[in-house]
């Protein structure tokens, strides 16, 4: 048996190079998809965030007096006085 000439090396070296050519190509295209998948998550996360900020904005609206007080009063409930006000104190806490 004979020893491998030049144009089998070639061929050899021919096929390694485009292979490790194609595990670039690969490798590159999964970091670009990769790439897009984490943006689409940043701009939905940015829209769930200003969605949250919202929702916060309304609760803290809900809980004020311009809004609890009339709510409170269609209820036929009122403010305590001064003197209706009791303070309770935990024994043993400080």
């Amino acid at each position: 048996m004979r020893a491998p000439r030049g144009r089998f090396w070639i061929g050899v070296w021919l096929v390694f190079g485009l292979s490790v050519l194609l595990l670039v190509v690969a490798r590159q295209t999964s970091g670009f998809v990769a790439v897009r998948h984490l943006d689409e998550l940043r701009a939905e996360r940015a829209a769930l965030e200003a969605e949250r900020a919202s929702f916060q904005q309304q609760v803290r609206e809900a809980e004020s007096r311009r809004v609890l007080v009339p709510r409170a009063e269609s209820l036929g409930l009122r403010a305590p006085a001064d003197s209706e006000i009791r303070i309770l104190r935990v024994p043993g806490a400080h």
